[in-house]
C-alpha cells in the first residue's frame, strides 16, 4: 500500500498559525485554511501552552547574509582573509572563525553558513523560577494551595519587599506551568489553577467564542418544521463554507431533497460578505424553493438576521461540532474535492466557473436518488408543485 506523505506546515506557515490563534481563531478554523486537521494545530500550539514564541531577531553583531556572501565570494576570487576584513570592516578573527565554522575554505557556502548561524544563535535563557530554587519552592506550595499565580505575586512583594530576587510575576508562573518544556514547576500543579486548561487562549477568543456557538437569536435546529427533517418538500438547504489555501472560501448550498448543489463565490469569510453573497444568490431562486437554511456554528452566518430578511428565509443553527446534523451539505462538499482538491487557492476561480462544476455535480447520477441526477429530481419536483 503506497503511504501518503504528510505535508509539513513551513515556518512561514507555523508563524500564520500562532497569529490566527492570538487574534482568537479556534483549532478547526486554523485547520481549516491550511487543510489540516485540528488535531495537527493543537500538536503545534500544546507543548507551548498556547503561548506564542518571542519573534526573533537577529544581533546587531552578527554577520549578515550579505556579509556571508562577500566572504563566499572573496573565498573564490582568491582573497585572503585579511582582505575580506578590511573590505568588510570586519575584524580578521571573526571572518576566520565564521569560515572555520562552516567548512573551511573549500566548502563555506554564504547560505548554508547563515541557517545555521542562525540555528544555533538559538539559546533560551532560563527563566527566574528555574534560576532560584527558593523561589520556585515557595510558588509552587502556594500553588497546592490552590492560590492564584497573581496572589503569589502579589504575595511575595509584601514578604520581601527589599528582596529583588524573590519577585516573581505572575505572568512568568503561568508561562512555567503552560510551557511544560521549561522544567521548572511540575504539571500536576496546574491542577490547581481555576482554569483547567492545558493551553492558554487568546484574549479575543472570549469574546469571540461569546457569539461562537451562542449567534444572537440564533434559531436552533430542533426548531426546524418536520417537513424539512423527512425532504419531502423542496426548498429546504444546508449550506457551509469549503475552504482552500490562503484563506480562499467557497460557498456552498445543497437542496435536501434533490441534493442539488449552489456554488457561491465569496471574497472571505467575513459575515457581512458572506451573507451578501448567500442572499443575491438565494433571492434569484424561485420562492417554491426558499423556505430555509440550515448552517453550522461558524461566525460567517453571524448576520443570520440580515439575511433572513433580505431572502425570507429563515436560519437555523446545528450544534456545536455536530457536522452530521448537515450530513447532505458534508457529502456534497466531499464531492466536491474532487474539483477543488485540499490546498488549492479558490480566489481566482470566478462565478461562472464555479456555475460550470456545480452545472456537472447536479448533472452527475446519485445512488441515495436512485441513480437520478439532483438536476432532474428537482426539476421534475418543482413541476408537479405548480
Amino acid at each position: 500500500m503506497k503511504q501518503v506523505k504528510r505535508s509539513r506546515l513551513s515556518a512561514a506557515q507555523r508563524t500564520d498559525v500562532w497569529r490566527r490563534w492570538k487574534a482568537g481563531e479556534s483549532l478547526h478554523e486554523i485547520g481549516r485554511a491550511y487543510s489540516k486537521a485540528s488535531s495537527c494545530i493543537h500538536c503545534l500550539l500544546v507543548p507551548r501552552g498556547g503561548i506564542a514564541p518571542a519573534a526573533r531577531a537577529r544581533s546587531r553583531l552578527a554577520l549578515s547574509l550579505a556579509e556571508r556572501e562577500d566572504i563566499s565570494r572573496g573565498i573564490a576570487a582568491g582573497s585572503s582573509i585579511r582582505e575580506i576584513a578590511i573590505g568588510l570592516d570586519r575584524a580578521a578573527s571573526t571572518v576566520s572563525r565564521e569560515i572555520t565554522r562552516h567548512g573551511g575554505h573549500s566548502a563555506y557556502r554564504a547560505h548554508e553558513a547563515d541557517s545555521q548561524a542562525w540555528k544555533s544563535a538559538l539559546r533560551p535563557k532560563r527563566c527566574l523560577l528555574a534560576r532560584n530554587r527558593k523561589l520556585r519552592k515557595i510558588v509552587a506550595n502556594r500553588l497546592v494551595l490552590n492560590w492564584s499565580p497573581e496572589q503569589i505575586s502579589g504575595w511575595l512583594e509584601t514578604q520581601y519587599p527589599d528582596d529583588e530576587a524573590m519577585r516573581v510575576s505572575h505572568e512568568t508562573i503561568h508561562r512555567s506551568l503552560f510551557i511544560q518544556a521549561r522544567g521548572v514547576l511540575k504539571k500536576e500543579l496546574m491542577e490547581h489553577l481555576r482554569s483547567k486548561r492545558r493551553m492558554r487562549r487568546s484574549r479575543h477568543a472570549t469574546v469571540r467564542g461569546k457569539s461562537r456557538g451562542q449567534i444572537v437569536d440564533a434559531l436552533s435546529i430542533r426548531e426546524r418544521p418536520a417537513e424539512v427533517e423527512d425532504r419531502a418538500v423542496p426548498g429546504h438547504w444546508e449550506g457551509d463554507l469549503l475552504s482552500g489555501a490562503k484563506n480562499s472560501y467557497i460557498a456552498t448550498l445543497v437542496e435536501r431533497h434533490s441534493r442539488f448543489a449552489v456554488l457561491v463565490k465569496v471574497p472571505s469569510k467575513n459575515t457581512e460578505a458572506v451573507v451578501a453573497a448567500l442572499s443575491r444568490r438565494v433571492r434569484k431562486l424561485p420562492a417554491t424553493l426558499r423556505r430555509s437554511l440550515t448552517w453550522d456554528r461558524g461566525l460567517e452566518m453571524a448576520k443570520h438576521k440580515a439575511f433572513t430578511v433580505a431572502t425570507d428565509v429563515k436560519v437555523y443553527f446545528c450544534d456545536p461540532q455536530s457536522p452530521w446534523q448537515r450530513g447532505t451539505n458534508e457529502n456534497t462538499n466531499r464531492l466536491l474535492r474532487q474539483y477543488f482538491p485540499r490546498g488549492t487557492d479558490l480566489s481566482p476561480i470566478s462565478q461562472a466557473q464555479l456555475d460550470q462544476i456545480s452545472l456537472r455535480l447536479n448533472q452527475r447520477p446519485r445512488k441515495t436518488l436512485g441513480f437520478q441526477t439532483p438536476a432532474s429530481r428537482l426539476q421534475a419536483r418543482v413541476a408537479s408543485t405548480d
